[in-house]
């Protein structure tokens, strides 16, 4: 157990690397990816890494909707405006074709990504926020998600609401909600279990993401350059303008980062999920997704350090602040 322990720590710190040698590894030998990883295998694949996620819930971590109702509805409000809305404007800017198109939007409409929390505590941010909005918004996903993408992809493509509804509670709510009563009834273990969830996580991940580049690697050849520039803007607009709303809405600087990270970083696999099953007739719908699970872990990790060399120097300075006054005194 000790050693799973040790290798679901390097994987966790990893996990950008990892996700992008993975996407390289399908990109250059799709046949074999293909026939041992298949499109097939992504919602039971999502499925376990939400039931990991559930495990790591506790009522507790719920609690920080009562005790910062203010950060939590922001962060809420935030995850389901900015980012959908920022999709359609760049799927609009760019002239996307409309495979593309409904990948980005269903990127944008997700939740937030699991691997804001890491992200969050990485960056010096709000932990327990971080994951009370992630679970606010994961719970809150199978009737926003479906509506967000009706509304701005139902002009282009046919969007089953109800279909879509029944399958994020199949693949999200159902696995998390085990998980957590499994935490809830049986701690001893999930804390046993707790220290190699990391690696159940990226190993779930990194086979979504082979999965959808190796089937998809001709078309991804083609358009790789545009999806990958619009990914990025897509990524670091939402942390720019989560944490230009914080700043507006006058949250404490740990929430600010918080907020960037939690708004920036979504639940790409999902994204990636639906698209497989909902848009089979699209093949290149579940690229965006697949592209942003790699493009997310790097950026967030590089963001991370960024906001926490920040954090340290504002507590340098508040520091040095207080020795003045004491001085002065």
């Amino acid at each position: 157990m000790k050693t799973l322990a040790k290798i679901s720590d390097f994987t966790g710190k990893y996990m950008a690397i990892i996700a992008l040698a993975v996407a390289i590894v399908a990109l250059v030998f799709p046949g074999p990816v293909s026939s041992v990883v298949k499109t097939s295998y992504v919602n039971i694949l999502l499925g376990i890494v939400m039931f990991g996620m559930g495990m790591t819930l506790k009522l507790a971590d719920f609690k920080v909707v009562f005790t910062k109702p203010k950060a939590v509805i922001v962060g809420i409000l935030s995850q389901f405006v900015i980012m959908p809305v920022l999709a359609f404007l760049l799927t609009a800017v760019f002239q996307l074709p409309a495979e593309l198109a409904v990948g980005v939007i269903l990127v944008g409409s997700c939740p937030g990504g699991t691997s804001s929390n890491v992200m969050t505590y990485l960056a010096k941010g709000d932990v327990a926020l971080s994951v009370g909005m992630t679970a606010c918004t994961t719970i809150m996903a199978p009737v926003v998600t479906p509506l967000l993408v009706l509304l701005f992809a139902g002009q282009t493509v046919d969007v089953d609401v109800l279909e879509m509804f029944l399958s994020i509670v199949q693949v999200v709510l159902v696995p998390i909600a085990a998980g957590f009563l499994i935490n809830y009834f049986f701690e001893k273990v999930a804390a046993a279990c707790a220290s190699v969830l990391p690696l159940v996580s990226v190993v779930g991940i990194s086979l979504i993401i082979m999965a959808v580049v190796a089937a998809n690697q001709a078309k991804l050849l083609t358009v790789g350059p545009l999806i990958i520039l619009v990914v990025m803007l897509h990524n670091v607009l939402g942390y720019a303008l989560g944490y230009l709303v914080g700043r507006v809405l006058r949250l404490t600087k740990e929430q600010m980062r918080t907020l960037s990270i939690e708004v920036g970083m979504q639940n790409s696999g999902l994204a990636s999920s639906l698209a497989t099953v909902h848009f089979a007739s699209m093949p290149l719908a579940a690229v965006p997704g697949a592209v942003f699970s790699v493009w997310h872990n790097i950026s967030g990790a590089v963001y991370a350090n960024i906001l926490a060399r920040s954090a340290g120097k504002d507590a340098g300075e508040a520091e040095g602040e207080g020795e003045a006054e004491q001085a002065a005194a």
